[in-house]
């Protein structure tokens, strides 16, 4: 089913729409409506990364992407594409 226009899009903090997400569109997020925040969160850690930094989003770090981005769930090249730094 597409995503609603009505709706605003909702980001995760590892930056996939929560629209796209699985649980969020089974119901079963443990945030409910709200979607993935930066928070401790012992099943994420770009959620607790992010938290632990002060940001909302992981790419808002100025370490993105790092070696937390390499644990996903976006592939560590992608990260390294979009934020215009080289692949190590």
């Amino acid at each position: 089913m597409p995503p609603d226009p009505s709706f605003p899009m909702k980001i995760g903090v590892c930056g996939i729409a929560c629209q796209a997400c699985p649980r969020m569109s089974s119901g079963k997020c443990p945030h409910g409506e709200v979607g993935c925040i930066a928070q401790e969160n012992r099943m994420c850690m770009v959620a607790t990364c992010a938290f632990r930094k002060g940001v909302a989003l992981c790419f808002q770090c100025p370490q993105f992407p790092c070696e937390t981005t390499k644990l996903g769930p976006i592939s560590y090249g992608y990260c390294c594409f979009i934020s215009g730094k080289e692949m190590p």
